[in-house]
Parts: structure tokens; C-alpha cells; sequence
């Protein structure tokens, strides 16, 4: 990410983080305990070095039940120690007890009447080390993370919402353009430096159009794209054969990329005035999730000045409420630029409805000390990146 800093008058740390996978620790906080009773099984498990979605599919496939039979509140870093809950539907305790996967580490079994959905979480406990950096870069850790507790931090999509192949923002351009061409491309050609040959190989087949040769090369622990892959080579590139193969929440997935593609620049245009109100824009109330247009920045700029709301960006989509004013202006500047609409965002499958993001986000209870590294710890509301926090301390791209 290259995106502009906040405190950019602070020099940072440097520094890396996760050399290991202990060094990046996030643990859920639940939004409401487990009753005990109903039918759908908790389960509370580590993970190591593995996604949220190879976990569920792993789960999935142990059980032998479908995937979309287990729900999460979100996604966890893959080279990390994550500990999240997964609630799994038409399945007895005593299977998932017998589970024995590797990388994953089964905490506890509950029960509960509801499935977990996206969102359903108090917020995550982050726990992060970064290492090569002296302890005499201790102080100046602690006044950048003191600066963004008190006003808060740029609320950016970190990188892994795009992806190892940073690019899901533009597998969900291709989606709401209707451009599969653009899509296949970026979905299963053009190979990266970092991929194993064999994939390489089979992404420079998909390139040339040789679907049959390059489904043969194919891994087969990449089965999202083996699945689209072999529609297109017994049904030819189309619209129907693209969303016949891929599932709705890869799809949603992919669509919600783009839409924080774009938030993500509409942020680093706002960041000089991050922390104060303007005439028309959409602002968020902190700890109830609700939004409402400013009328009048002056009255509303003390309630922001205590952080109990901040100014919000767009997640387009039909039903999203639009800022008015000159934030409204450069909200409507992007997608005129991107040739779209909101409702280009609602695709076939997928009930994409837009929603408004806080540009800054809220840094709840941080620790910061040294232990062979900076350790740095803090809890974030659901949907925030403990990644953009630790870009304006280390400041990477600065160095």
C-alpha cells in the first residue's frame, strides 16, 4: 500500500513484522456469548498460518458438508495466530470434536441458536511485534500511537483485502464491468514471480486460451479456480458459465475489493481534514453503527472533536446514502471517472446494497513495551486493519 500518512510530521520505527507467525497474535471479541443451546455448533479454534476461507474449506471437507453450512463473523490474517469462531450448521458436536486438521487448533465447542454472519463481533485484540528496530525506538512508537488514540487513525483497507495476487479489486472491477475477458485474466492468467512453477506454467496456458492443457496443470488445493477453470473449458467464456462457476461470496468478495479499491482513494484525498466535519457529508456514530447527514459542521464538530462520530466515505451500491456538498462532489468525481453508477455495484447473485466507512478509526485500550521487539498491542471495531495502524508507526514506504 502507498497510501498517504497521517502522522507524516513523525518519522517511523521501521522495523518488520511478521518474520514469524507469533509476532502477528489477533483474537475475536465477541459480540455475545454462546447459550449452550440450538442448532448450530460453535467452535472456537487457533489458526496458524492458514486463511479464513482454507480453514472453512478444511472444516468443510472433513465433515464432508458444504461450505456455506459454516458462518464467520471475519476474516483473520493467513500468516498469523488467529483465534476465531465459526458456527457450523446440520452437524453433531461429536464430529467436530473428532476433527484433527492441521494448522488448526480446536479451543472450544458450544452451541448456539443463530449462524454467524459478517459483522457479528465486538471488535478484535491485536498483539504485534515488530522486530529489527532498537529499543531506543520505544519513545517515538509511543507518540505516534498516542497521536492516533486521541484523534484517531486513517481508516484504510489494509493489503490483504487484495489479495496474495493484489488483485481482487480488479476481479471485482471485471465482475461489475461484465468484462470476463479482464476477469479470466486476472483470475487464473498472468503469473506472478512468487507462484510455484507448476501454477505458472498453468496460468501461461490460460493465457494462450489452451483450457483443457492448462486444467490438466492445474493444482488442485486452488479449487475455487480449478471449478472455473474447467466450466470454461466444457462451456466456453461466458457470462453464464463466470457465474455459474464462481460462489456468491467469492463474488462478494470480489465486488466489496473494488468498493474499498475506491474508498481507500476517496480516504487519502480527506486525510489533511480527516478529523473535521464539512457541510454535507454522511458522519458515523461511534458505537451505535448509525449515520446521518451534517447540516451544520459547527454544531456537529464538537461530537467529532470527542470522537463520538467522524466523516464517513462510500461503499457504493444502489441503497447506499449519498454525502451531499463538496464531499458528495468528490464522491461523484470517482465513479464519473470510472465510467459507473451505484447501481453497476448490484450484480447477478450477489445483494451488494453499499453502506458508509469511517475515514478514521477508533484505537481502543493500547499497550505498547519492549520485548526482544516492539510489542504493540489494541483492540479495533470489526472491519478494521491492525496493518494500517502499524503503517503510520514504521512508516515502511518512508524509508
Amino acid at each position: 500500500m502507498d497510501y498517504p500518512y497521517l502522522t507524516a510530521n513523525q518519522p517511523g520505527i521501521g522495523g518488520k513484522i511478521k518474520v514469524a507467525p507469533e509476532d502477528f497474535i489477533v483474537e475475536e471479541i465477541p459480540l455475545y456469548p454462546a447459550s449452550g443451546q440450538g442448532q448450530h455448533v460453535y467452535l472456537e479454534i487457533e489458526k496458524r498460518e492458514i486463511s479464513t476461507f482454507a480453514a472453512v474449506k478444511a472444516i468443510a471437507d472433513a465433515l464432508h458438508i458444504p461450505r456455506r453450512n459454516i458462518g464467520y463473523a471475519g476474516l483473520k490474517d493467513a500468516f498469523a495466530v488467529s483465534r476465531q469462531t465459526f458456527s457450523i450448521s446440520n452437524v453433531k458436536e461429536q464430529a467436530v470434536q473428532a476433527l484433527d486438521l492441521p494448522k488448526i487448533n480446536i479451543l472450544s465447542i458450544k452451541r448456539h441458536r443463530n449462524k454467524l454472519k459478517t459483522g457479528h463481533l465486538a471488535g478484535n485484540k491485536f498483539t504485534i511485534k515488530v522486530r529489527e528496530v532498537s529499543a531506543e525506538a520505544l519513545p517515538q512508537a509511543q507518540a505516534i500511537l498516542a497521536q492516533l488514540h486521541q484523534y484517531g487513525a486513517p481508516n484504510y483497507f489494509g493489503e490483504q483485502r487484495f489479495g496474495q495476487r493484489n488483485n481482487t479489486h480488479r476481479l471485482g472491477e471485471a465482475l461489475i464491468r461484465h468484462d470476463y475477458d479482464m476477469f479470466v485474466a486476472e483470475y487464473l492468467g498472468r503469473p506472478q514471480p512468487h507462484e510455484w512453477p507448476d501454477l505458472q506454467a498453468a496460468r501461461h496456458l490460460v493465457d494462450k486460451g489452451r483450457w483443457a492443457e492448462a486444467l490438466q496443470k492445474w493444482p488442485s488445493q486452488l479449487s475455487d479456480e480449478k471449478r472455473v477453470l474447467a466450466e470454461i473449458a466444457k462451456n466456453g467464456l461466458s457470462d453464464p458459465t463466470i457465474h455459474r462457476a464462481l460462489n456468491k461470496k467469492l463474488k462478494g468478495f470480489f465486488v466489496s475489493s473494488y468498493q474499498s479499491f475506491l474508498f481507500n482513494r476517496l480516504l487519502a484525498q480527506r486525510l489533511p481534514t480527516l478529523t473535521q466535519l464539512q457541510q454535507g457529508d454522511v458522519a458515523y456514530i461511534h458505537g451505535k453503527g448509525a449515520a446521518f447527514l451534517v447540516e451544520d459542521p459547527a454544531v456537529e464538530q464538537p461530537r467529532a472533536d470527542a470522537f463520538e462520530i467522524s466523516p464517513t466515505g462510500p461503499l457504493f451500491g444502489p441503497k447506499m446514502l449519498a454525502a451531499q456538498g463538496l464531499p458528495g462532489e468528490q464522491e461523484q468525481a470517482i465513479l464519473h471517472e470510472q465510467g459507473l453508477t451505484p447501481d453497476d455495484f448490484d450484480i447477478r447473485g450477489v445483494k451488494i446494497r453499499g453502506a458508509r466507512r469511517p475515514y478514521r478509526l477508533k484505537i481502543k485500550n493500547p499497550g505498547i513495551w519492549w520485548d526482544a521487539g516492539i510489542v504493540i498491542s489494541f483492540d479495533l471495531e470489526p472491519g478494521n486493519y491492525a496493518t494500517t495502524v502499524l503503517a503510520e508507526i514504521m512508516k515502511p514506504s518512508a524509508e
